[in-house]
């Protein structure tokens, strides 16, 4: 096993912080002491896993908002 997948393998964020790391990224608001303690705490396979996630409920709510202009009139 290389350094860095043992590394990975080791680190103890959960899959919760991720999320809220993940998360905070998408709205662009994460402070410089946070970014460096999740470098060094967070998975990376939990890291891949969040951004789809991520992805998938901003598509998700991004189609819901369409659907629903659409359906009220509102883009005649």
């Amino acid at each position: 096993m290389s350094g860095e997948l043992k590394d990975a393998v080791r680190r103890k964020g959960s899959f919760m912080q991720t999320m809220k790391a993940v998360a905070w990224s998408f709205f662009g608001v994460r402070k410089g002491a946070d970014y460096e303690n999740d470098l060094n705490q967070l998975n990376p396979v939990h890291l891949v896993i969040a951004g789809v996630i991520g992805a998938a409920l901003f598509i998700a709510a991004l189609l819901l908002l369409v659907n629903w202009v659409l359906a009220s009139g509102a883009a005649k």
